[in-house]
């Protein structure tokens, strides 16, 4: 069976099983997931153990006049078409980007960075048996304790160092560290990061996450809004007809879209992202089929999904060709600035064609889906069997106890 077919598979039998309201994100070495009360994001910590942390949902209810039952009341932006779009999009890039800066910073961990770094200095360490390097590191261990105590006493004054380790704590740490280096990916700090580290601190982290995100946000409009724009500028053929000119701009923004996905797909971490991104959509799929959260349930799902993100971004490329037809300047940076007025138009119509996808399995739901499940083959890849469990992880708290409040 294709994978194409087996989608459609899929598709018919989430059709008759169960239509969810939960949606996720993949995260670095883990998942988020958002139902309708409650969030979770699940990730993989260096030592190979799962890290769970969930937050409530803020809701109101009101008692239903014909029934006398509670009734869930929405937002009254969540309820107006077009506007629930734009508003929805936003709150999902914000608690993404929350999300995504709390899984990167779960994966750093102090004492796991200094071993593997003291076991970086001694050359000889790995071949060395194992009970000369136990010992060798019952001899390291209480004075990088007793360092460590001491710089978090210099940076809080209120703070007590702790007593030296006993020689079970030793050992404890000695079984926990060199299990969990095995998953860490160490990379020895440069001067300036070393500088930057003495100098900012803890700060260090979440300002470098600062100006990445506005790095990424002035490569995106460069790189999607302005480049298009320009290279169709310097074909004349091209700008001679409104509609030419628009589809032209649509069409360059859709190769740069996929040619950037798939280069970075490229990267070994970036890969990684994707394959929890596979996990997220298999879990949901799994979830929507009505079968129970295990693993193996899992694996046997598709990993395309007609409520993904991509799908989204993929579909306002699609619906910005349209209405970039009604772009009157010639201008570059005129069509740029139109082209940002118009965005929340082209978002919010695209939100309610994939609420319509989301919702429904027909011809041409299934065509509207088409391009979107497409593109999911380069942001999505199959997930490992502890990419899964982080994703069911995340899942399950996310399942309200009455399934009618989460119907799509």
């Amino acid at each position: 069976m294709s994978e194409q077919q087996a989608a459609g598979k899929q598709a018919a039998k989430a059709e008759y099983a169960h239509r969810s309201k939960i949606g996720g994100q993949a995260l670095i070495e883990g998942v988020m997931m958002k139902g309708a009360f409650r969030g979770a994001m699940a990730c993989r910590l260096p030592n190979g153990e799962i890290d769970l942390e969930t937050w409530e949902i803020p809701a109101k209810w009101k008692n239903d006049p014909k029934t006398g039952k509670p009734r869930l009341v929405l937002p009254w932006y969540t309820r107006v078409p077009l506007v629930r779009g734009c508003v929805n999009f936003v709150k999902s890039m914000i608690d993404g980007y929350r999300c995504m800066m709390k899984s990167a910073e779960k994966q750093f961990d102090e004492e796991i960075d200094a071993f593997c770094e003291w076991k970086k200095k001694n050359k000889k360490f790995e071949k060395l048996s194992e009970e000369e390097q136990a010992e060798l590191f019952r001899q390291w261990y209480p004075r990088y304790f007793e360092k460590a105590e001491k710089e978090k006493a210099k940076e809080d004054k209120k703070y007590v160092p702790a007593a030296p380790p006993d020689a079970e704590t030793v050992e404890r740490r000695w079984a926990y560290l060199k299990k969990a280096s095995e998953h860490y990916d160490y990379e020895e700090p440069s001067k300036f990061e070393q500088w930057l580290d003495d100098k900012l601190g803890d700060a260090v982290f979440n300002i470098i996450m600062v100006i990445a995100m506005v790095l990424g946000l002035v490569l995106a409009i460069g790189l999607f809004m302005y480049l298009p724009k320009l290279i169709v500028h310097w074909i004349p053929p091209l700008g001679k007809n409104r509609i030419v000119k628009s589809v032209a701009e649509g069409v360059v923004k859709i190769v740069l879209f996929v040619l950037y996905m798939s280069l970075t797909g490229l990267s070994k971490s970036v890969r990684r992202t994707y394959e929890y991104h596979g996990a997220e959509h298999k879990t949901i799929a799994c979830f929507e089929a009505a079968l129970p959260l295990t693993v193996e349930n899992v694996r046997k799902q598709i990993r395309f999904h007609p409520r993904c993100g991509t799908s989204f971004i993929f579909l306002v490329l699609l619906i910005g060709i349209f209405f970039g037809c009604f772009n009157p300047y010639v201008i570059v940076w005129k069509r740029v600035l139109f082209g940002f007025a118009l965005l929340p138009l082209v978002m919010g119509v695209s939100y309610e064609l994939i609420r319509i996808a989301g919702r429904y399995t027909n011809v041409c739901t299934r065509i509207l889906s088409a391009p979107g499940l497409w593109i999911q083959r380069i942001t999505t890849k199959e997930p490992h069997d502890d990419q899964i469990e982080c994703a069911i992880a995340a899942m399950k708290p996310c399942i309200p106890e009455n399934l009618e409040d989460d119907i799509w």
